[in-house]
């Protein structure tokens, strides 16, 4: 659904309030009722929503933000870029579950992001052949599950990860440090031609951001919780592939990592997840395949297809439910089913009991 520029602008406006940050950014939208509402909101009223103070209140009353905005949508038009608002029907569902998550994505590309299997590869730029022949035989190996393939389109295992996706006809997905006016680093900009083509690009950041040093953390929490798992292939102890294992683990997401040899600086990483139970071990996409049930549910759609004839109109609203949010908390799901929590606990355990939901740990719930 395309969004009117009026709109847009106000929604890019809220990200651009200095110090507001992400989770204030919706604690504002959710005060207010919509991103416009928070610009024509009284002083009074803002001061009263926790966390917002006189600064971040008198910054959206002189609505100074909007201009740059405008000057934001002017560039969206031009370049035929997608905004997605959080709040958005094609905003990524699994990053939507994430308290951190973006405001506000660009996104170049033709991937629907909210794809049924999504995975994430990340690992060192200085990348040893080993490595890479791994992350090319993983990726060969899923091919045949159309997995959609995100990286941070940087030197070693991201390039790897993102050239192979394509070899095997598989759609990828680069997470960007910095605005889509510009690629870094520059030699991948043939690459990241052809991923818009098959694939896309995405980020939070506006046009003329720079990719500085400090931006590259904050970019790993979208790698982390866009896709339902995790691959480190390569890493040194220190370094973003293992602060974004750190992210995923926090996200309830499913880590792997591939083990290396003892004693080779960028396998320590690597065996330091698996032996302090961080990432699971894997060896080959078939352990992939098996721990996250991709294979025997493709093998069981006929079978749930069967079931969901015999569910109760109670279970078809919690399963609806998880269909359109992913990974959802027991709370979200007894808000938006309207039902009581012992209600709603007792269709997820019965809807467990017919393998139609997965719990995870923290009372999360995903649909199978």
């Amino acid at each position: 659904m395309q969004i009117s520029n009026s709109l847009l602008r106000y929604q890019i406006g809220i990200t651009l309030i200095p110090g507001i940050g992400d989770v204030n950014g919706k604690k504002l939208v959710s005060y207010c009722g919509s991103a416009e509402a928070v610009f024509s909101e009284k002083k009074k009223a803002l001061l009263k929503i926790p966390g917002i103070g006189d600064s971040t209140v008198d910054s959206i009353l002189s609505q100074n933000v909007l201009e740059r905005a405008e000057e934001e949508i002017r560039f969206i038009e031009k370049y035929k870029i997608t905004p997605l608002f959080y709040t958005s029907r094609s905003y990524p569902n699994r990053l939507k579950q994430c308290t951190d998550s973006p405001l506000m994505l660009y996104y170049k590309g033709t991937t629907d992001l909210n794809s049924e299997k999504i995975i994430s590869i990340v690992g060192t730029r200085r990348a040893s052949d080993y490595g890479k022949d791994v992350c090319s035989r993983i990726i060969e190996d899923l091919a045949p599950l159309k997995v959609i393939v995100v990286s941070g389109l940087a030197y070693g295992i991201d390039s790897k990860a993102h050239q192979s996706a394509l070899n095997f006809n598989l759609e990828t997905v680069g997470v960007l440090a910095h605005g889509l006016d510009r690629i870094y680093p520059a030699s991948n900009r043939s690459l990241a031609e052809k991923m818009v083509r098959s694939g896309g690009l995405i980020t939070d950041y506006m046009s003329g951001t720079n990719p500085d040093r400090e931006n590259f953390p904050k970019r790993n929490r979208i790698i982390a919780g866009i896709a339902d798992a995790l691959i480190v292939v390569e890493t040194a102890m220190k370094g973003g592939a293992l602060i974004t294992a750190n992210i995923a683990n926090s996200y309830n997401r499913d880590v792997f990592a591939v083990p290396g040899k003892l004693g080779d600086k960028f396998s320590e990483g690597c065996n330091f997840l698996i032996k302090t139970n961080k990432a699971a071990l894997i060896q080959s996409a078939k352990d992939i395949e098996y721990m996250m049930q991709w294979e025997a549910k493709d093998k069981q759609t006929a079978r749930q297809q069967k079931l969901f004839e015999e569910i109760t109109p109670e279970e078809e609203t919690i399963i609806g439910i998880l269909r359109n949010n992913g990974e959802t908390g027991i709370d979200h799901i007894v808000f938006e089913s309207q039902m009581t929590a012992s209600k709603t606990a007792a269709l997820l355990l019965n809807l467990e009991f017919k393998g139609l939901v997965r719990s995870l740990p923290g009372k999360i719930y995903k649909a199978v």
